[in-house]
């Protein structure tokens, strides 16, 4: 009976712990308006790092222009590049007018803005200079090697492989967010020229990105399993939940995959959690164990009244 009550009291403890976990993580997250699963997303290897990227805000048409490998070039890919962040600026602001007409001034100041801003963009891509055309280089070395076999049979290949990815991902993110910022600082000069009604029309038309929304899903994904782990509410189901919420991340960073980070506390969660939601004994002390007792009481079988 003694090791009963030590097993029960330890599992307790493990279950309160870990959704002590989940539920700082989604809150730390909903409070930080400027978290993102981007870092994560960015850094993704194997086999489903593709999928992971595919929602990752894109600065213009980066991928199909100065990271392709077609054969341009840089001159040509960055003209390219520029033009379709432009052209996202413009339809943009093809989108504001459409929710707010603009009258004659606001619409010269507002194409006024618009010039400054391209301007703006032209002396960051020259300030880049050597720096792009190294990078178009490397990414064509890289396009080279890993179409080789040796790139994933020889183990020191498969990391200077991962290592330069990893690099060459970090250098273009950077020169996209500068020019993101080029785009959020003409956005502000065309806000500044709304009245406040104006204003608050093009505020409620903006709609969320899909990495916004998924962001959101996930964190308060993070605190509803965290919260029910805590209370012992359906403990087996937010397990469960749990544990594919983990192996979305580890499934990130596989292991076998050269330039993998570590994710040996993942595991250790999830091996708990599935001995959380195996065993039977999993939400007692929370509410499953009352709410089980209480639906016994009130649903079970009733005596037979015996007539004389």
């Amino acid at each position: 009976m003694r090791s009963t009550v030590l097993a029960v009291a330890a599992l307790a403890f493990l279950r309160i712990v870990i959704g002590m976990h989940f539920f700082l993580e989604g809150m730390s997250h909903l409070r930080d308006p400027s978290w993102s699963s981007a870092g994560f997303r960015r850094v993704a290897v194997g086999p489903l790092a593709e999928k992971y990227r595919a929602d990752l805000p894109q600065t213009g048409n980066w991928a199909g222009t100065l990271r392709a490998v077609d054969g341009r070039d840089t001159a040509e890919a960055v003209a390219d590049w520029k033009q379709s962040v432009v052209d996202g600026w413009q339809g943009l602001l093809a989108r504001r007018e459409k929710l707010v007409p603009l009258a004659a001034d606001q619409k010269a100041a507002t194409k006024a803005a618009l010039d400054a801003a391209a301007a703006t963009l032209d002396d960051a891509i020259a300030s880049w200079g050597e720096d792009l055309v190294d990078y178009r280089l490397q990414v064509g070395r890289l396009a080279t090697t890993e179409s080789s076999p040796a790139s994933t049979a020889i183990p020191y290949a498969r990391d200077r492989v991962a290592k330069k990815r990893k690099e060459l991902l970090s250098k273009e993110a950077g020169w996209m967010q500068q020019a993101s910022a080029i785009g959020e600082k003409l956005e502000g000069a065309w806000n500044g020229l709304l009245s406040a009604e104006q204003l608050a029309k093009v505020s409620a038309a903006d709609e969320p990105s899909p990495l916004w929304k998924a962001d959101r899903f996930v964190s308060w994904s993070l605190v509803t399993i965290g919260a029910c782990l805590v209370v012992g509410f359906l403990v087996k189901f937010n397990a469960i939940g749990a544990v594919f919420f983990l192996a979305s991340v580890v499934a990130s960073q596989p292991f076998w995959v050269a330039g993998a980070q570590s994710t040996y506390d993942q595991w250790v969660e999830i091996a708990a959690l599935l001995v959380m939601a195996c065993l039977p004994i999993g939400g007692w002390s929370g509410l499953d164990y009352f709410l089980k007792s209480c639906c016994a009481s009130w649903c079970g079988p009733k005596p037979l009244k015996v007539r004389g």
